[in-house]
């Protein structure tokens, strides 16, 4: 990682993992079902041995070994048995591609499996590393499945855009360790329904600084891996984290797995036409992900809306989304309204900047769309008796719903001050977070 691309110590502090109790917890969670041994002593960072060689890890070790400083990495020294290895991975992909409809596409588009498998043959699993992912993959099975099924879809991104086999095995070791700091991370903060407090998400965001120590402390992979790790949340317009830098500045790696990521999220988590939302997503935010690899994904996204969709369910979404997006932006202005004059120039702005900014860009991609709120009582009247119209103008405010949500978390992590104390305009931005961060859509019916 050159000198220019070095997090700052207060980031390198938040991701470093010296405080292990998730990690540990879900170890001797797993220790209750699958034999879990110290494979080396285990000495405090005094150099007080603490565990011989060859112990079982059970709940009162977890007690002894949770309170205290250990002088190397736990990991380090235990053994699993069935360890997460290159063959248990083949297996389970093979396993994906067959039954995950996204992996389906890609294996039809090259015209089977094999390119797809190959690099993951040639995957460098030391025992630090292995025994991470096998308390994954006992622990956190989601996490485990999710990053096998990103490694995929990395690699077939990469092999469209004409990279080597050779080349795809270090991006498949990336992508398959991109989450493996969310070990350490408390797993309720992960559940969609939670409400995280600012210090939580601090905390949440850290996971790719954390992923990457983990890689570095592995000491056995590129430097090149470490940063692509880090990178799996940047955006090409800067607005992702934890650097924030452009395009220009994220590595080839570290842009296919930003995309991957994206992409597999959109499979997972959304049953009703999760390309077309995808699709539309990529289109209202092309400035975000690399265009020639979209170019990629893209043809694999095609129409899923089904014929006879049921119109009263959709026309409800459609008037509950406008609404919410509508009573959004209207308060901003009457807030932005009470601002003094060359108020975007003060020192305490930025906060206010970003979402004055953010919404004027929301808005451009709405009104370009025919789907801002100015717009939509006309567009409304005539898709009244068009289901699959009215289908796409719900998924397009899904979109902006989402949009506007992603503005409320990005404000709240990067100025986490104004949630305790702050100036008029701080206050401001902070009133309307809270005042949009309720507004969510309808229970999805019909589309």
């Amino acid at each position: 990682m050159s000198e220019n691309q070095e997090l700052s110590p207060g980031q390198q502090e938040l991701g470093r993992h010296e405080e292990n109790a998730h990690f540990l917890r879900a170890v001797t969670d797993m220790a209750g079902h699958l034999p879990v041994v110290t494979g080396d002593a285990i000495y405090t960072d005094k150099g007080i041995k603490l565990v011989d060689k060859g112990a079982r890890v059970d709940q009162r070790l977890y007690e002894r070994l949770v309170s205290h400083k250990l002088r190397d990495p736990i990991d380090e020294s235990l053994m699993a048995e069935n360890p997460v290895d290159a063959n248990a991975l083949l297996a389970l992909a093979q396993s994906q591609c067959e039954s995950i409809e996204l992996l389906r596409r890609m294996v039809n588009d090259l015209q089977g499996p094999e390119r797809l498998l190959a690099p993951l043959k040639g995957l460098l699993l030391p025992r630090s590393i292995a025994f991470k992912l096998t308390v994954m993959r006992e622990q956190r099975c989601e996490l485990f499945t999710h990053s096998l099924q990103m490694t995929l879809v990395s690699i077939f991104l990469a092999l469209k855009n004409g990279w080597s086999e050779h080349e795809c095995v270090s991006l498949a070791t990336a992508a398959l360790l991109h989450d493996v700091g969310m070990l350490y991370m408390d797993p309720a903060w992960t559940d969609p329904e939670h409400r995280l407090s600012t210090s939580q998400r601090k905390h949440l965001v850290a996971h790719s600084v954390t992923a990457m120590l983990v890689v570095r402390d592995a000491k056995a992979y590129a430097q090149t891996v470490e940063l692509a790790v880090l990178e799996h949340h940047e955006r090409m317009d800067g607005s992702g984290y934890p650097r924030g830098v452009p395009g220009a500045s994220i590595s080839p790696m570290g842009q296919v797995l930003l995309l991957a990521e994206v992409v597999s999220a959109f499979f997972e988590k959304f049953s009703d036409m999760p390309g077309q939302r995808l699709s539309l997503m990529l289109r209202m935010n092309h400035k975000s992900y690399p265009a020639d690899l979209v170019h990629h994904i893209l043809p694999l996204l095609y129409d899923e809306t089904q014929p006879g969709l049921p119109l009263e369910p959709m026309q409800a979404e459609v008037a509950h989304s406008t609404a919410a997006l509508e009573a959004a932006l209207t308060m901003w202005s009457q807030l932005r309204s009470n601002f003094p004059v060359g108020w975007s120039h003060l020192p305490e702005a930025q906060s206010a900047n970003f979402v004055e900014q953010s919404l004027q860009l929301l808005q451009k991609q709405l009104a370009e769309a025919g789907s801002h709120p100015s717009q939509q009582l006309h567009v409304l009247s005539y898709l009244k008796d068009d289901a699959q119209g009215m289908g796409e103008l719900a998924l397009v405010n899904r979109e902006a719903l989402w949009k506007l949500q992603s503005i409320i978390n990005d404000c709240l992590r990067r100025w986490p001050v104004t949630t305790v104390r702050g100036t008029a305009l701080e206050g401001a931005v902070i009133q309307w977070c809270d005042a949009c961060a309720c507004i969510e859509p309808p229970a999805r019916q019909g589309v």
